[in-house]
């Protein structure tokens, strides 16, 4: 081949070197590009968190100087995440932290002493229930029943619940999975997860029924599985965004008078389902993508269950009053 034919290499701005005025940048770039998709929002929003509880909201992520941060400023900066937030949520504003802290390093911004007592911060402690809810067989039902009739949006929300709900994918997920990660043979879905991790999850039954419905409306073209859809009932064939998917389950919601619920409810559903039916945890948690068991442990509502049971063992000796009989007008 030609020189004249070959393409130089492209590479993104944010990793080209920056001008010495700029390089308090290059390390939040720098941790954030080696990031998969789907975390790196959540955890750009935590560094924006971050740099305006140092600067009391004077300075954002771009513009705080993260390679001058030392234990003091660390320490403190934990404090405030364990006061402010869940023990889950903090840990996870700290490996931020840590992670653009050791690309200052990398990048030669700040010594092997400095980093190491910067980042010498222990994990937040405590558990805190999992937030949301398990949809009942009944809402479930009602919700599929909403989708009943006939158009285009009908057949894709159905197919999109019943993803969401049979494979327990995450909001992030559903949106990624092209038409050519589904074999409607075997059900199997080829699914890109957190850390840049590919799993195979599979759909069945009344999910899997959903989805022919949805692909005969959709048709084969490359590209999205799920697609807008315009008042019109036209299937645009291009990527949705993760709150798209939200919004259409509030609708949803509020079509079947459903209590309102989130995606990931729908995930963490899938995962109580599956326990409730005797499926081994270690199943459901490469089922579902979890990387540690422990996760898929907390979604496991049949100890709940036998605690609510053992409360009936005990009899508190209470006797309600009669309520007093109104005194008759004279």
């Amino acid at each position: 081949m030609s020189q004249a034919a070959a393409a130089p290499p492209v590479v993104s701005d944010d990793l080209l070197p920056a001008p010495v005025a700029d390089t308090a940048r290059r390390p939040v770039a720098v941790y954030l590009a080696r990031l998969a998709s789907g975390s790196r929002r959540s955890q750009k929003a935590a560094l924006e968190t971050m740099a305006r509880l140092l600067t009391g909201d004077r300075l954002g992520l771009d513009e705080l100087p993260w390679h001058e941060l030392r234990y003091p400023h660390t320490q403190a900066l934990r404090a405030a995440l364990a006061e402010r937030y869940s023990p889950a949520t903090a840990n996870r504003h700290l490996a931020a932290l840590r992670g653009v802290l050791r690309e200052a390093w990398r990048l030669g911004l700040m010594s092997a002493d400095d980093l190491q007592r910067s980042i010498d911060l222990p994990a937040v402690r405590g558990e805190r229930l999992p937030r949301g809810r398990a949809l009942s067989r009944g809402e479930l039902r009602a919700l599929f029943e909403s989708c009943r009739g006939g158009s285009p949006a009908d057949a894709r929300d159905a197919a999109l619940m019943g993803v969401l709900y049979a494979a327990g994918l995450r909001r992030a997920e559903v949106v990624a999975l092209e038409i050519s990660d589904y074999d409607p043979d075997t059900g199997a879905l080829i699914v890109r997860g957190k850390g840049n991790k590919e799993r195979v999850a599979y759909i069945d039954n009344g999910a899997a029924d959903a989805m022919g419905e949805w692909l005969r409306v959709r048709g084969n073209a490359p590209g999205p599985l799920f697609c807008p859809v315009t008042q019109t009932g036209e299937v645009v064939v291009r990527l949705m965004t993760d709150q798209a998917i939200y919004a259409i389950l509030q609708s949803r919601a509020a079509k079947a008078n459903v209590k309102a619920f989130s995606p990931h409810d729908l995930r963490r559903s899938c995962v109580s389902d599956l326990l409730d039916a005797g499926v081994d945890i270690s199943v459901v948690q490469r089922f579902v993508g979890h990387a540690n068991v422990t996760t898929t442990a907390r979604y496991d509502r049949r100890g709940e269950q036998a605690k609510k049971k053992a409360a009936k063992n005990l009899h508190v000796p209470f006797v309600a009053s009669e309520p007093r009989a109104e005194p008759k007008p004279a």
